[in-house]
């Protein structure tokens, strides 16, 4: 691996916690909820929000 491979994993990796930090921030889920959502669908902003809205919603609901 060169140093170029280096620095644009490490590059990709503060850019999806970045993303993670907002995401969590914007809709209350934690970080590690926010780095899997960013894992299954990508950088996609609107996407991330609209199921960070779901997965926050249905851990809001009583327990039955």
């Amino acid at each position: 691996m060169t140093g170029d491979d280096r620095q644009q994993i490490s590059q990709k990796v503060a850019d999806v916690e970045l993303l993670a930090r907002r995401l969590a921030k914007e809709t209350a889920i934690s970080q590690d909820e926010a780095r899997e959502l960013i894992k299954l669908i990508g950088a996609d902003w609107p996407s991330l929000l609209r199921e960070a809205q779901f997965l926050k919603a249905g851990t809001d609901r009583p327990a039955r």
